[in-house]
């Protein structure tokens, strides 16, 4: 691949070489195989659409929006979009009688002239559409009314490894789309890292279920295995989620190499997969377990393991790894022969940005997975965000990245991006680099990943990481929903105070029990974290706010917490008035905070953050 300079390239090249080779293959229930294609009828279809595109838009470089239920479609759009010579914009198509506000964002960010999608879709949106001037006034086209027959007049634009793929839309914590300017020389670089890194060969097959509009699903499981020339087989995330079974029963029906998700997916294999289900997989093919996306907890790795190894998984196959839409996906990842590396800490050091090895067992002890480390000319820093300087091995600080794989900027955000792909450090004044706004520290060379630097919560003068308490409040009681929990700090009195939401499982909504899961998740907090809850908000199932690659939005939570706004099933807060039901509650919490006051009222007097402000 190193002779070709943009994507453009490698299908061309596939299309002669590997015309007949089955390219995809979309399992339509995420069991049945209902369409593939072959590279030669991928570059015939992307051809057949870039005629279109390009009798409509006479622009170089206009953006195209890409509006498609889980399927082929998407791919042969998105390469319709890459061979007119446009830039591609995914997203996902509203659901009925969903506010359209967020797909209008993107439309006006980036001036989109043309959307594609398909029949079905556009008749869906027709009446909205009709009462948004904004999205009526672009050019939409429905691409299974195209014949791929129809290319003549085709034109081979002129691009080069710096030309724009794609804009990579990601809502992050705030929830304002901001569009990540991702090249194709940003692309081949992150897919020869991702082949480097995960030892992947001609031999190689993928299974996915991730949205390909996702860096992840697109990126990872649908370029990737074009870069390679290799199969993948795809299914709907939905699939994937109303049936989990359906994931691994591919990956042992296909004797797939590499699949993976973010670390909700191996849990939610472990709780709904049945013994009978399990007595029929082989995963003993699986050789690349990827897990990103989130935090990755080493109970779940541990749990996955023990369950599916009767089924010929082995658990040096996971692979934690560490990405984002700003480096076009990938960043560090593990030694694939190796097994993943788990580091404990003391907690109350690292909630003072030191990294203290725990030696035996320890209370406060913190179980942190590495996320690898990282590949070809790519750099990563530890940088401490307020002096701008390099931390020491035993100091947690912001993570920055510099490489080829680091993307162009933001679109139509100078400022921003400035601010986040143009730092440099202040001593030595090396750079640019990528400004993550994730917290983590090296040791030995291998990532740890600790939180985010926006969404640390400093009470008392201590940092605590909501990903922490999140995971504490899951496990203190079974009508609580794994994964579906947020925690933050809202200003009281002139005082920062916790506040925690959780979803409730569908199956305890009728029998919830509101005093005992609030007392169950003070306690545990109280225990775990020596910290005072100041309210609890329990929502309904599968309402607490998310991006699109499935990531909690604490920031969203936090604005519907204050305005009153959530999908509430109960709540509690200490000035509710509902406050005497739970008065001996919490006289048991405050004798519990007053006993741990005590004990480390000196210490905590002495305690100092450069993350305070």
């Amino acid at each position: 691949m190193d002779n070709f300079s943009t994507f453009l390239d490698i299908l061309q090249y596939r299309a002669i070489h590997q015309s007949e080779q089955i390219a995809y293959t979309f399992l339509i229930n995420g069991e049945t195989e209902s369409v593939s294609l072959t590279y030669q009828e991928l570059e015939r279809k992307a051809q057949a659409i870039a005629v279109q595109l390009q009798d409509r838009v006479k622009v170089p470089g206009s953006r195209v929006l890409l509006l498609f239920p889980p399927g082929l479609d998407f791919i042969t759009a998105f390469f319709g979009c890459l061979y007119a010579g446009f830039v591609a914009v995914p997203a996902y198509p509203p659901r009925r009688n969903q506010k359209m506000s967020r797909l209008q964002a993107i439309v006006s960010d980036a001036q989109t002239s043309a959307a594609l999608t398909t029949t079905s879709e556009l008749t869906s949106m027709e009446s909205q559409l009709v009462r948004n001037p904004q999205l009526s006034a672009i050019h939409w086209l429905a691409i299974d009314k195209i014949d791929s027959d129809c290319r003549s007049g085709w034109q081979d634009p002129t691009a080069s490894s710096d030309t724009l793929a794609f804009l990579q839309y990601t809502s992050g914590s705030t929830g304002t789309p901001k569009g990540v300017m991702v090249s194709h020389g940003n692309l081949l670089h992150n897919e020869q890292m991702v082949k480097i890194a995960y030892q992947h060969t001609e031999k190689t097959i993928f299974v996915g279920w991730l949205p390909l509009f996702h860096d992840m699903g697109l990126i990872g499981n649908v370029l990737q295995p074009l870069y390679l020339g290799i199969p993948c087989f795809l299914m709907s995330p939905v699939a994937f989620i109303q049936k989990p079974f359906r994931w691994l029963q591919a990956i042992s029906r296909y004797q797939a190499t590499t699949s993976g998700g973010p670390n909700f997916a191996y849990d939610l294999c472990v709780r709904q997969i049945t013994p009978e289900q399990l007595a029929s997989l082989d995963l003993s093919s699986w050789d690349v377990a990827f897990n990103g996306a989130e935090p990755v907890r080493a109970d779940t790795l541990e749990r996955f393991a023990a369950t599916f190894e009767p089924c010929g998984f082995r658990a040096r196959a996971f692979y934690p790894c560490y990405g984002m839409a700003e480096t076009t996906l990938f960043v560090s990842g593990g030694l694939k022969t190796a097994p993943p590396v788990v580091y404990c800490v003391e907690g109350a050091a690292l909630e003072q940005n030191r990294v203290v090895a725990t030696v035996g067992k320890q209370e406060d002890a913190r179980t942190i997975v590495g996320c690898g480390q990282t590949w070809l000319d790519q750099k990563i820093a530890i940088v401490n965000p307020e002096s701008l300087t390099l931390c020491s091995a035993s100091q947690v600080g912001e993570i920055w990245v510099s490489g080829p794989n680091v993307a162009h900027g933001y679109w139509n955000r100078p400022s921003e991006t400035e601010q986040t792909f143009n730092a440099y450090l202040a001593d030595t004044r090396e750079g640019p680099f990528l400004r993550t706004g994730d917290l983590g520290f090296l040791q030995d060379g291998e990532l740890f990943i600790t939180g985010r630097l926006k969404d640390v919560i400093i009470i008392r003068g201590r940092n605590h990481y909501p990903q922490d308490i999140e995971l504490t409040v899951e496990q203190s009681h079974p009508a609580l929903r794994p994964g579906c929990g947020a925690a933050f700090a809202v200003e009281i009195d002139d005082q920062e105070r916790l506040v925690v939401v959780a979803e409730v499982e569908r199956s305890h909504l009728h029998k919830l029990d509101v005093n005992k899961v609030v007392g169950d998740i003070c306690q545990a907090v109280t225990h775990q974290h020596e910290l005072q809850v100041y309210a609890v908000v329990l929502l309904k199932t599968g309402s607490i706010p998310k991006t699109s690659s499935g990531k909690i939005q604490r920031h969203a939570c936090r604005t519907g917490f204050l305005k009153g706004s959530l999908n509430v099933v109960g709540d509690w807060s200490q000035d509710s008035q509902n406050k005497v039901k739970f008065l001996q509650l919490h006289t048991e919490v405050e004798s519990l905070w007053q006993q741990l006051q005590t004990s480390k009222q000196s210490e905590l007097s002495k305690e100092t953050n450069f993350l305070a402000n």
